[in-house]
């Protein structure tokens, strides 16, 4: 019994520091060895401090956990029990890591003693995330030995790393048994927790760290560089970072790069179509400066023509990363965008290149007409301005369709849009979906491929837990269809890279007990999302369209914008 309770203390003492860090939200997957944690957490919510979230599949819950730490903006919990349960966890700590997201892991784990002789869900734990995390704390079994003074410290200082640097925390927890039959009495009046008991009462953390109030000074050649020919390239951004970026651009009249990330209305929209356009791309070459603000771009056309630049190049973005895959030599400001722009003022000036505007006003057009009227890949992505609702939110997926939003889309200025392009996985992308929807309270347009909706479908379950209109586009194209790029041969492209597999999703949806529906044209897609957003429940929408239909239209878009002469 007395193990039991000191069990207990010490998962109280581990969960009230970390709530006094701002974590709001536990993410609990079901498990024995993580019993203390688990139930301190269940008093917690009881007590309306926290809000518990569940899941069976850990891997899920990892991704759920990003999703709700995204849309928070605030660092959120996972509590997960030994063995592989943990490693299920991996890929969100790599895209939290990739994206600079804030996740504290929780593993509970067989102390010491157990480990490498045979005891049942026993593996090596500690530092198992290798170099992922920004702050890996392996805790000794709970032993009053420690005071609690050095466990809260302790954990304050791997919080204060992830406040400065952003990404994951790893607290690897060994428990021995008891876990069960602790009363909160003995818990709360245990000796321990005495010298702790005026901290217990407040709200304040253990160390009150103030933070450095850095001004943003303005460049000592601004005035220079401000009268010479600029490109601003804008990747992925929190939107209100963006704002006043467009109009600062336009006043200066520099070219403006945007990715579909940025949350910003693009001046110079379908940039990557247009950049094919290989006259176009070579005067833009000419540009004395480039500015990037943000990261992550999407468009491959924007990414060679930054991989070609070598003149000056400066990077605005608010982190510690390199974030500039060609390595250029810049000059780097660590800082929000919006503060930068403020301590940089423009100049107001005439745009210096006008082929960059004659050739997004043709591709509306022209992108309209190769797109066509059918309710395909390519047309839901061009006209994806349609369907979102106004208060809503827009979480893309990977592979094939961001690609064709990035190109194709022209969304409004501030949409809120959510991607897992850290690693650009496929794996978690139902997952972190549905927790951006229940942390933001809002509705939700998620937009994801039918490989990836297969390879996340234990997460479909979590669409239960959302109380907003929430719409899950799955776009089947009966395999990879972003494979289609690829220079292979087309029965090898099939067979090992594609992988067609001949299934639908209204049976899914029904195992789920989600509402469902296959339209065939727009009209029918109307009827559909009027219905759909006037429930507060998940529709899966299931888009059925040819294998090569979207990736083709995309090829042949390119290739024929490549040869375009300006003022035809």
């Amino acid at each position: 019994m007395s193990i039991s309770v000191f069990n207990r203390c010490w998962a109280k003492v581990i969960l009230e520091t970390l709530v006094r860090q701002g974590v709001s939200h536990f993410c609990i997957a079901p498990g024995s060895r993580s019993t203390p944690l688990t139930l301190e957490a269940v008093r917690l919510q009881e007590s309306q401090r926290i809000n518990c979230h569940t899941h069976f599949d850990e891997r899920g819950l990892g991704f759920f956990a990003l999703g709700l730490a995204k849309a928070s903006k605030k660092p959120v919990a996972v509590i997960v029990t030994s063995g592989t349960a943990t490693a299920n966890l991996y890929p969100a700590i790599i895209e939290a890591r990739q994206t600079g997201v804030n996740l504290i892991i929780l593993t509970a784990d067989r102390p010491l003693e157990l480990l490498e002789c045979g005891a049942n869900q026993a593996i090596l734990q500690q530092n198992m995330f290798a170099d992922y995390p920004v702050a890996a704390v392996n805790l000794p079994k709970p032993s009053q030995d420690y005071s609690a003074h050095w466990l809260i410290s302790t954990l304050d200082q791997a919080c204060y790393h992830q406040k400065n640097q952003t990404g994951v925390i790893h607290i690897n927890v060994p428990f021995s048994e008891p876990l069960y039959e602790a009363s909160s009495e003995a818990i709360d009046t245990h000796p321990w927790l005495e010298n702790i008991h005026r901290w217990l009462s407040q709200k304040k953390p253990w160390i009150i760290q103030q933070s450095e109030q850095k001004e943003v000074l303005m460049h000592a050649n601004w005035d220079h560089w401000r009268t010479m020919r600029g490109v601003i390239v804008v990747g992925r951004l929190p939107a209100e970072q963006t704002m006043g970026l467009m109009s600062w651009a336009n006043t200066m009249g520099w070219i403006a790069l945007t990715d579909v990330q940025a949350s910003v209305e693009a001046s110079l929209p379908y940039a990557d179509i247009w950049l094919a356009n290989q006259t176009v791309k070579q005067k833009l070459l000419q540009a004395d400066i480039v500015i990037q603000f943000g990261s992550g771009f999407i468009s491959k056309r924007i990414n060679q023509f930054l991989a070609e630049f070598n003149a000056e190049y400066w990077i605005v973005e608010q982190s510690d990363r390199l974030v500039d895959p060609v390595l250029h030599a810049h000059t780097r400001f660590n800082v929000k965008v919006h503060h930068w722009l403020r301590a940089h003022p423009p100049l107001r000036q005439k745009p210096w290149l006008l082929e960059p505007l004659a050739l997004a006003k043709f591709c509306a057009s022209f992108i309209e007409k190769q797109v066509g009227g059918n309710l395909n890949e390519a047309s839901l992505a061009h006209h994806l301005d349609r369907i979102l609702p106004n208060n809503g939110i827009l979480f893309l997926g990977n592979s094939l369709f961001v690609r064709l939003v990035d190109a194709l889309a022209k969304l409004p200025e501030g949409y809120p849009i959510y991607t897992n392009r850290g690693a650009s996985g496929i794996d978690g992308l139902l997952a972190t979906a549905a927790g951006i929807g229940i942390a933001a309270n809002q509705p939700v347009v998620a937009m994801i491929g039918d490989l990836s909706a297969l390879y996340d479908l234990n997460s479909l379950a979590l669409f239960k837990k959302v109380t907003q209109p929430t719409i899950i586009f799955v776009i089947n194209n009966n395999g990879g269809a972003i494979f289609d790029m690829l220079p292979v041969d087309a029965d090898v492209k099939d067979k090992y890279y594609r992988m067609p597999h001949h299934l639908e999703f209204s049976h899914i949806a029904q195992t789920f007990d989600l509402k469902y529906a296959r339209p065939y044209t727009w009209a029918d897609l109307g009827s559909v999302l009027k219905i759909a957003y006037s429930r507060r429940e998940t529709t899966l929408i299931e888009i059925k369209v040819g294998a090569s239909d979207g990736s083709n239209i995309y090829k042949r878009l390119i290739e024929q914008i490549s040869y375009a002469v300006i003022g035809e």
